[in-house]
């Protein structure tokens, strides 16, 4: 009788933990393949490039986007995923995270996670022996980065070159945007109050990944000055809610409205969503003619179709 190896043996896999996690993917074959996904779909000629895959996708944290775009993007592509929500598994309450990937790896092809640790996604993926692909964290959120620079790509073609600026508070999406739009060659401005810049290491590793400029600075008037694109996030990120009224205090002069956007006047809007219009954006900017955040949201399915084909083909 001959022996069958655990899927652990059969080698070591790319997980997909911070957006510095797709430079060995390559950026252009990823965003040309979602480009071609998000085409082959409006033809209604998407090929079965995930058939008889199964994705687990294990949420802790509440989620519109990134359910509704990963379940449906693997179920297109001829795949199946399987969705376990906060109270199912208690991630790393019932037993420990890395429990559970080792449990899941046998199973599944991949695991898609969305938590607020980044150190239980961490544990998860070190015991598991499949890819894992994290779906948003305290620290990051790479598949939103993959969609911004989808979203970018669509609207101008080659991204090298161009500037992005970041206004608000430098948390989870700032950290990867910075990283994904390093990895495009763009220059990148990021405008925080003092209080709230981002970690400093993911602004080295930034740098240390182009030729292009990458700033921290606290005034918004110079991070948005003769961008090519302006993006935000809400001031006050789940996890924070306590600290809301401090935050929509110190973050006032960081609203993106119609006067900050004259100093970027052909610049694109961005924005991750949800949104609290009327705090970090105002109602008639987002809703505006420059606003790209619909696009950013539909893209999502895209990129993290091509992210998943490459890691699991």
């Amino acid at each position: 009788m001959t022996a069958t190896l655990p899927r652990a043996a059969v080698g070591t896999p790319h997980h997909v933990l911070s957006a510095a996690d797709l430079a060995p993917l390559g950026m252009e074959k990823l965003l040309a393949h979602a480009q071609a996904l998000r085409e082959a779909r409006a033809a209604r000629m998407l090929k079965p490039e995930l058939a008889a895959r199964q994705v687990a996708l294990l949420f802790d944290k509440p989620s519109l986007r990134t359910k509704v775009s990963f379940d449906i993007g693997v179920e297109l592509l001829g795949g199946h995923a399987v969705f376990l929500g906060a109270d199912e598994v208690k991630l790393g309450q019932r037993e420990p995270a890395s429990d559970i990937g080792a449990n899941l790896g046998r199973w599944v092809d991949a695991i898609v996670v969305r938590a607020s640790s980044p150190g239980i996604i961490g544990e998860l993926a070190a015991a598991s022996s499949v890819p894992v692909i994290n779906a948003l964290d305290d620290r990051e959120h790479p598949c939103q980065a993959l969609a911004d620079m989808l979203t970018l790509r669509q609207q101008w073609g080659a991204l090298a070159g161009r500037t992005l600026a970041f206004v608000g508070d430098g948390n989870n999406v700032c950290h990867s945007l910075v990283i994904a739009a390093a990895l495009c060659g763009m220059h990148v401005r990021v405008a925080t109050p003092p209080e709230h810049e981002p970690d400093l290491a993911v602004i080295a590793t930034a740098r240390g990944l182009t030729s292009a400029s990458v700033q921290v600075m606290t005034d918004p008037v110079e991070a948005v000055s003769g961008a090519d694109a302006v993006y935000t996030d809400v001031w006050t990120s789940m996890g924070f809610e306590a600290e809301a009224s401090v935050r929509r205090a110190r973050f006032a002069p960081y609203q993106v409205n119609a006067e900050l956007l004259t100093h970027a006047p052909e610049a694109l809007v961005m924005h991750c969503l949800p949104a609290h219009r009327g705090e970090e954006v105002t109602a008639d900017v987002l809703d505006g003619p420059r606003s790209v955040a619909l696009e950013q949201a539909e893209n999502r399915m895209y990129a993290q179709q091509a992210l998943l084909v490459a890691l699991l083909t």
